[in-house]
């Protein structure tokens, strides 16, 4: 079982936080959630990480696609706080060059 947590920052960046397992039962969900997000005109979105305990190869869809659609809208998607399990996933598929693990949500935008 997964939970989203979904906030905007005063800055208007959207925090998506996945609780849980993201795998191809949960993955439409946030791929869906990430599309509502740049759909409503929030393009800069960071996947919070630190609650999720699992990653397969649906779930770095889903992070792809949102990535996609944010940069086409004109903004980014970011990753920040991955658990072990989750950098480790990154790294053996060598996404860990196209989405950059940030230390922090808050600073996931910083320069």
């Amino acid at each position: 079982m997964i939970e989203f947590g979904v906030d905007t920052t005063s800055e208007g960046i959207g925090v998506v936080t996945p609780r849980g397992r993201l795998n191809m039962v949960s993955a439409r969900r946030l791929k869906d959630l990430l599309a509502e997000l740049v759909d409503g005109g929030t393009t800069r979105i960071v996947v919070d990480m630190g609650e999720t305990t699992f990653l397969d190869s649906s779930g770095l869809g889903a992070l792809i696609a949102g990535l996609k659609s944010a940069r086409q809208a004109g903004g980014d998607l970011r990753v920040a706080r991955p658990t072990p399990a989750v950098h480790s996933v990154f790294e053996m598929t060598n996404l860990d060059r196209v989405l950059r693990a940030r230390d922090t949500v808050e600073g996931a935008f910083d320069a």
